[in-house]
């Protein structure tokens, strides 16, 4: 076999230590293969925070659908016929009662009232000398005059008195004719776009409102709740699990989420059960200085009866099962135990729970992920705030981190 030349020896050498090099890189491979488990599956129990479930006592709210209606609506109709000289108010202007809104032509008007005025004065002429007749024939009567002229001319006298009590009224009526040329709001609050304009041809109580004045503070939210609710709550207050409060407290949730600021009041409790939905009205009555609540809103109300002893379980720590079952992680013996919970409501972050759990149990709120029923676990204390974010557990109250934050709201 001939020999390599020498310029062929270093590429040669090179290629023997590339390959020395590559051995050495597939045994490292191997033996680190080998270190692993099957699986890439870490050793060891998991770490996982828990919360410890406690009996606590949490007030007992009634979230219900509600839709805002205005305090007092006005619509404004003609009280007289004439045409429209005047609009005295612009769209959205605050209105008190009184204010002038449109004026009517009142050329009629002013002519009618100065005739009923003179038809009363002409009546108070006859009364007065009807009056005049009688007294004169008291004093002659028996002598110039019979007691049958006395009684006709004390029978004139009263039909002038009549007369003029006619004439008076008749005087009356045109006056409000005549101001009721001027058609004024009636109530307070804000005015909305006019539906006529000047030269407009209006009658006495047509049918179609010249405009409407809607009083929105306070406001109105008319609330409904079925009558299945309500036997359910008074089973609750029978057997003692629900303990009533001294008032009913009302809270308001717009639209956006945010809850409005300021406490209603229940205006009017329903006594009657629809027989279409079976549920009952009530009506709850909120300041509304800045106008935020409008009629025609949905908007939900909390009812807050009273307290009511419950175990909170957070949200962020359960799961639901395919046909919709609350499941929750519970950690026992060094393992993850899956639950089955059946709840009663919600509390802000957490669900009320009534079964499934006892007090003591540690539920687990943290490292959930990939978690599986029966992996080997080690629970480490934490603590979950109003926002829901987990928190590792001070030294001295890990032994006590087992409340769900503070919850405000019940369903």
């Amino acid at each position: 076999m001939p020999h390599p030349s020498p310029a062929q020896s270093p590429r040669i050498a090179f290629r023997q230590f590339s390959l020395i090099s590559l051995i050495a890189l597939l045994l490292l491979t191997t033996q680190a293969t080998a270190q692993t488990p099957p699986g890439g599956a870490p050793q060891g129990p998991t770490s996982v925070g828990t919360v410890t479930v406690q009996t606590v006592d949490v007030p007992y709210i009634r979230t219900l659908p509600g839709r805002a209606v205005a305090f007092e609506t006005g619509e404004i109709r003609a009280r007289v016929s004439g045409v429209v000289e005047e609009i005295l108010y612009a769209a959205g202007d605050k209105l008190n009662p009184g204010d002038p809104m449109f004026k009517i032509e009142d050329t009629t008007y002013v002519a009618a009232f100065a005739s009923a005025k003179a038809a009363l004065a002409g009546a108070m002429v006859q009364r007065d000398t009807a009056q005049a007749t009688v007294d004169r024939y008291m004093t002659l009567q028996g002598s110039a005059v019979s007691k049958a002229d006395l009684q006709t001319a004390q029978a004139s006298a009263a039909a002038a008195v009549a007369s003029y009590a006619a004439a008076q009224a008749a005087v009356d009526v045109a006056q409000l004719d005549l101001d009721r040329t001027t058609v004024r709001s009636p109530i307070a609050g804000i005015a909305g776009i006019s539906n006529v304009s000047i030269g407009a041809l209006v009658t006495a109580n047509q049918a179609d409102a010249l405009a409407t004045v809607t009083r929105l503070d306070p406001i109105y939210i008319d609330v409904s709740d079925s009558s299945a609710g309500m036997l359910r709550i008074r089973a609750q207050i029978d057997d003692g699990s629900l303990k009533l409060g001294t008032k009913v407290g009302v809270a308001l949730v717009l639209e956006d989420g945010t809850t409005y600021d300021g406490e209603g009041t229940v205006v009017v409790l329903g006594n009657v059960v629809s027989a279409t939905t079976g549920t009952f009205d009530l009506r709850v009555q909120f300041d509304n200085p800045k106008r935020l609540i409008l009629p025609g809103q949905f908007l939900r109300v909390k009812l807050t009866l009273g307290t009511t002893s419950a175990k909170l379980v957070p949200q962020r720590a359960t799961g639901r099962t395919s046909d919709g079952t609350l499941t929750v992680f519970v950690a026992k013996d060094g393992v993850a135990k899956k639950v089955a919970l059946t709840s009663s409501g919600s509390q802000d972050n957490a669900w009320i729970i009534t079964g499934g759990i006892e007090d003591g149990d540690l539920v687990i709120v943290d490292g959930l992920t990939n978690l599986r029923d029966g992996a080997a676990i080690k629970p480490v204390p934490v603590t979950i705030d109003a926002d829901g974010v987990v928190h590792d557990a001070a030294p001295e109250t890990a032994a006590d981190a087992s409340k769900p934050a503070p919850t405000t709201g019940n369903n």
